[in-house]
């Protein structure tokens, strides 16, 4: 690991905010498609 020096605690605490937002982004997407190919499943069925 590099030496960050005096700046070493905001430092990694940004890298862990962003890698907290950006797991929470993808898992929100992941969620939220599957919610709409249940909606679309669900109108297909409903047309035949």
């Amino acid at each position: 690991m590099p030496d960050l020096g005096a700046y070493a605690v905001e430092v990694l605490s940004a890298y862990a905010v962003s890698l907290s937002l950006i797991v929470g982004i993808v898992l929100l997407t992941a969620l939220r498609g599957r919610r709409v190919k249940r909606q679309l499943e669900e109108m297909e069925r409903r047309r035949g």
